[in-house]
């Protein structure tokens, strides 16, 4: 089949999935499915379809499988004992009230490391209410501060979805691509705060109510500050030293590496975090933490399959050469990160799933990283945190996160389009700039 047909059959089927999954409102893992067959069939040898679809979903369930349903389970025990409450007023006693905002920045940031962005906003929604009425700072703000900070972290960092797909797709290091992530989340985040406090200034946005509910926690009855962040950040201590380690023991002969190889591998760093977040329960017997476990497997399931299936979407496409073929023309142009950024902003911005945006971006450009520039550790990582930034722009009406925000929040939409909406432009472009400016040390 010649080049021109299937761009144009991959460029259909792209549209097609925007098309069922924002219009239509079909569930993705059908129209995943339905349009990846649709590609196969159209632009593969027939005696390869089917194992071709096949591993792509099942490489891809392995390679994210067991950390997003560690990470459910660590987010689901944060929860239901209050952890994250804990955690939210241990960091507002040191920053004051008067910087309420912060302590609610810090502690979406920390807390969406294990928790998905839509479930720590409802968690931490509560709190959000109760420190704009105390400190009399527009809800708009704070709703915009978590969420913003919620999200940073879930487009750059394992183990969600997204990102940790797309690590197995192009074959970057999950460790490593956890420590870089963080670092280029932070003035994402940042961006956001200044952004949506320009936002806010000269507006009449009023403060939360002191009457609504804000489904807060009795302070006795919440767990420590210790227990509560120990989950969080054992995992990530663990994952840091191994990656660390491996950078100047790359054979892997020393003691130290030997001792922290398995702990610091992240699907036995958050199996630990596990066990550790199993202390914050206050009835240790096997009928609580099979609730836990039952739970977590039940909310990391439709995630596990929607992924997977963008997983195999990816692997049609990549069959198909169009990546290798869309790379010899790019090579040389000099376009490098800005090839992966832009790709998953139009995803993004067109369908709305930061996780299906990058997942699809990281397929399609997997066979362009050499002629890129993009092949080395460094140029992976970095093209992921391009893609990372790129899923940020922008969250609007097609996102269900959005409405996550706007209905919690109880913001109206002209608001959270204006506010929210345009700090998620904003912070996507600024990580994408720090990341390019690396480039030019690293790369």
């Amino acid at each position: 089949m010649s080049l021109v047909a299937v761009s144009i059959l991959v460029a259909i089927s792209i549209i097609a999935i925007i098309y069922l999954t924002s219009s239509l409102k079909l569930k993705a893992f059908v129209a995943l499915f339905m349009v990846s067959v649709f590609l196969a069939f159209t632009t593969l040898p027939a005696d390869t379809v089917v194992s071709t679809i096949k591993e792509g979903f099942g490489n891809t369930m392995a390679s994210i499988g067991f950390l997003i349903i560690f990470g459910a389970m660590i987010g689901i025990t944060l929860d239901r004992t209050g952890a994250t409450i804990s955690i939210a007023n241990y960091i507002l006693s040191k920053t004051g009230e008067k910087k309420s905002a912060l302590a609610l920045g810090i502690t979406g940031f920390i807390t969406g490391l294990p928790i998905f962005c839509d479930s720590g906003y409802i968690i931490l929604n509560g709190l959000a209410r109760s420190f704009s009425a105390k400190s009399k700072v527009p809800m708009a703000f704070m709703a915009t501060i978590l969420a913003t900070s919620l999200y940073s972290v879930h487009c750059l960092i394992p183990p969600h979805p997204g990102a940790l797909a797309a690590a197995g797709i192009i074959g970057v290091n999950v460790g490593n691509l956890i420590l870089a992530g963080i670092l280029f989340a932070v003035p994402g985040a940042l961006a956001a705060w200044f952004w949506s406090k320009l936002m806010i200034r000269n507006r009449n946005y009023q403060p939360a109510s002191e009457t609504e509910p804000t489904g807060l926690v009795d302070h006795k009855k919440l767990p420590s500050a210790f227990l509560s962040f120990l989950p969080i950040v054992a995992p990530l201590l663990l994952i840091t030293l191994r990656s660390l380690i491996s950078l100047f023991d790359k054979d892997g002969i020393s003691l130290l590496y030997r001792i922290f190889r398995f702990p610091g591998e992240p699907v036995f760093a958050l199996a630990i975090g596990v066990i550790l977040s199993l202390f914050l329960l206050k009835k240790k017997d096997i009928e609580s933490m099979n609730s836990v476990f039952t739970e977590a497997i039940e909310k990391a399931g439709p995630i596990l399959i929607v992924t997977a299936a963008g997983g195999m979407f990816g692997m049609v496409i990549r069959e198909t050469g169009i990546g290798e073929t869309a790379g010899k023309i790019l090579a040389g142009t000099g376009a490098g990160l800005l090839v992966p950024f832009c790709i998953a902003v139009l995803m993004k911005t067109a369908q709305g799933s930061s996780t299906v945006a990058i997942i699809t971006t990281a397929s399609f450009i997997v066979p362009m990283l050499e002629l890129l520039g993009l092949g080395s550790d460094w140029g992976r990582i970095l093209a992921m945190l391009s893609m990372g930034a790129g899923s940020m722009v922008v969250s609007h009406a097609n996102d269900s996160y959005f409405w996550v925000i706007s209905s919690f929040s109880g913001l109206d939409i002209k608001t959270t389009l204006r506010v929210y909406s345009s700090s998620t432009l904003v912070m996507g472009i600024v990580v994408f700039a720090f990341v390019w400016a690396s480039s030019l040390f690293l790369l």
